[in-house]
């Protein structure tokens, strides 16, 4: 992207981060004597947070006469500022931002002085684009609050105050815009500082620095303001110029490289590439490899210019080691006598950004630095309140929720605690069957009991259990609507199987709610736990050898899928005994489907509760034109190989 004009980037997150790095990458060497600074500006809506990036670019003389004739032509057209110049037009470049006047997605854009070159993300306001202040904030520096004068510190105000402390960002300035607009009065500005400065304390942020400024004027901007006499501070750029960045906090940690992509060009060659995220690596260094635990030495440091002597955060490069030991994209590489923690249990701090709530139970995918693994969200321990910072009881995670819950792997994960590494220890939440991103994390540390309980090594293995039962050990995992005939079929399959002198365990449904799944209800967390616990249990009887049959309405495929990832590969078939509403309605042997008409049965699936059919099951058995004996028939042949 070196080549390129340094402009508008948007999108999502991980395009985001591509934006930002490519903007960096188009600094260059021209950065200034004090190097790159990445900031944001984020408060509540129509403070003023794009006029005042715009403000900037001008000020700077960062555009170009075109650029300035077209911005004319924008505020003419666009302009919410009547004949005046509308700045925040240069970066609310989306079509319904000019519309509305406001912004919604991140915008990036690179401006430098003299002094110092700047990426700078302005953020939306909006409760409902959180996740895409989340967004700009996870790479900045520094952070710039915006606070409307007339309007004082809001609710958003201090959410996006709270969320910048959690970010780690430890720069703030607290920017009291519009100042024209109450007479550029000194008490304004001090009652809104004292009142900000008050909610800091109690959050432990680090002391923000207050500046007065106008940014439609251009007051305290570039140059200070006659109209405020009684400001004697920075102006808000200068501030920017001389802000010092906790740089050297990376450098002085141990080495750590996560790898990106394994680079095999040829059999002659194996490389692990990736951005050394803290710490230094020099050729010879002993290193580590988690979360396997391996050993070996650096043996090269290679780049497009050629071998490096020496490898700092913030640089990339690919390693080759030593030695020929498991290593793979997710992987990091780390000092040998400082490596990171691994643990697959955790307490996290997550901001959910999805129009679902969070399902207590269900399987997300979890992405930390270049590691992608499943995980699953247990109920929040509590939500903060944003204004009153109280910690409040709940059973999920809504809409723009701040909560504190434990986060558990499928597998042992590197990580570092989000205050030591922002690499190591920031994730995403991201849904299986949607891939969206729904939730961003903060890891605070492992839990004790992570670290306490370990696989136990036998002697006899799961095949050898097979083998003395002379079969392959599977899964036949029944879904369909109640009244599909599940229950009736699974019996038959058993005793088909029975009398062919197979080992069978039927798992019901209705009978498991009677014994181990008796404290679940019918919400939708309960049925994703009675799920859960059924997968473990079956995946247990496969381990004994065992072929299970479960018969489940199951109504999710996130949990479907969950059961499939627990089982090796082929041993989990998938039966849809697909049955249209109507027809298993006719047959409501229990009067089920009559009492959730009635209202008198709550979240029953079909009525009152969604069912998710199987996208593309083993076997799909239509009950409208086969018989349930055929149905049994046709499963055990495929199950045995006969079809």
């Amino acid at each position: 992207m070196a080549d390129r004009e340094p402009g508008l980037a948007r999108s999502g997150p991980a395009a985001d981060t591509r934006a930002a790095a490519g903007a960096g990458a188009a600094v260059g060497g021209a950065a200034g004597p004090r190097g790159l600074l990445r900031f944001i500006t984020c408060g509540s809506v129509d403070d003023g947070k794009s006029t005042l990036i715009g403000r900037m670019l001008h000020d700077a003389r960062t555009l170009a006469d075109d650029q300035l004739a077209a911005l004319a032509a924008d505020s003419r057209r666009h302009g919410t500022q009547g004949e005046e110049v509308d700045f925040a037009l240069l970066v609310d470049g989306l079509s319904a931002e000019r519309e509305q006047g406001i912004t919604i997605d991140v915008a990036y854009r690179y401006f430098a002085t003299a002094r110092r070159a700047f990426i700078v993300a302005d953020t939306p306001g909006h409760e409902q684009y959180t996740r895409n202040m989340v967004t700009g904030a996870s790479t900045a520096d520094l952070a710039i609050l915006l606070v409307d004068a007339r309007k004082g510190v809001l609710t958003q105000t201090r959410r996006h105050a709270y969320l910048v402390h959690l970010l780690g960002i430890r720069n703030i300035v607290l920017a009291v815009n519009k100042m024209d607009l109450v007479g550029h009065d000194a008490g304004v500005f001090s009652a809104i500082v004292a009142e900000f400065r008050a909610f800091g304390e109690r959050l432990g942020m680090a002391e923000a620095v207050a500046i007065p400024i106008s940014a439609l004027r251009g007051d305290n901007v570039l140059a200070g303001s006659a109209a405020m006499p009684w400001y004697t501070g920075p102006t808000l750029l200068r501030h920017l110029e001389e802000v010092e960045v906790d740089g050297a906090r990376a450098l002085a940690q141990p080495f750590r490289l996560p790898v990106q992509w394994v680079n095999r060009p040829s059999a002659e060659f194996r490389g692990f590439a990736g951005l050394v995220a803290a710490g230094r690596v020099r050729p010879g260094d002993p290193v580590r490899v988690l979360p396997s635990g391996r050993t070996s030495h650096v043996a090269r440091i290679v780049t497009m210019d050629g071998d490096l002597a020496e490898a700092v955060a913030g640089q990339s490069g690919t390693l080759t080691l030593a030695d020929e030991i498991d290593c793979a994209r997710g992987s990091v590489i780390a000092a040998a006598d400082a490596p990171p923690e691994v643990a697959d249990q955790f307490e996290a701090t997550i901001v959910w950004m999805d129009e679902a709530p969070l399902h207590v139970g269900r399987g997300y995918w979890l992405k930390l630095g270049t590691q992608t693994v499943s995980a699953s969200v247990a109920a929040p321990k509590y939500v903060v309140n944003v204004n009153t910072l109280d910690h409040l009881a709940a059973k999920t995670l809504e809409l723009n929720a701040i909560g504190v819950a434990e986060v558990r792997t499928d597998r042992a994960i590197a990580f570092a605690p989000y205050a030591e590494s922002r690499s190591l220890g920031g994730f995403i939440l991201i849904d299986k069957l949607t891939n969206a991103t729904v939730a961003a994390g903060m890891l605070h540390f492992a839990l004790r009991r992570a670290q306490n309980v370990h696989w136990q090594a036998l002697d006899v293995s799961r095949e050898a259990r097979a083998a003395l039962k002379n079969q392959r050990p599977a899964v036949l995992w029944f879904t369909g609507l109640s009244g599909s005939g599940k229950s009736t079929i699974a019996n038959l399959v058993e005793k088909r199987l029975h009398r062919m002198n197979r080992h069978t365990f039927l798992l019901d449904g209705d009978n498991v709610r009677h014994g181990l799944n008796r404290d679940l209800g019918f919400t939708e967390a309960d049925r994703i736990e009675n799920i859960r616990r059924v997968g473990e249990v079956a995946r247990l009887m496969a381990d004994a050898g065992l072929i299970v049959i479960t018969a489940f309405i199951s109504p999710f495929r996130a949990e479907r899928e969950m059961v499939r990832a627990m089982l090796p590969e082929g041993e989990f078939l998938e039966v849809f005994i697909d049955t249209p509403l109507e027809v298993a309605e006719a047959r409501d042997v229990k009067g089920l489907y009559a009492k959730a008409r009635a209202g008198k049965l709550k979240n029953f699936t079909g009525i009152d509760s969604p069912y998710e059919p199987p996208l593309a099951p083993e076997i799909r058995i239509d009950t409208t034109t086969m018989s349930a004996e055929d149905a049994a028939r046709r499963i055990v042949e495929r199950l045995l190989g006969e079809d």
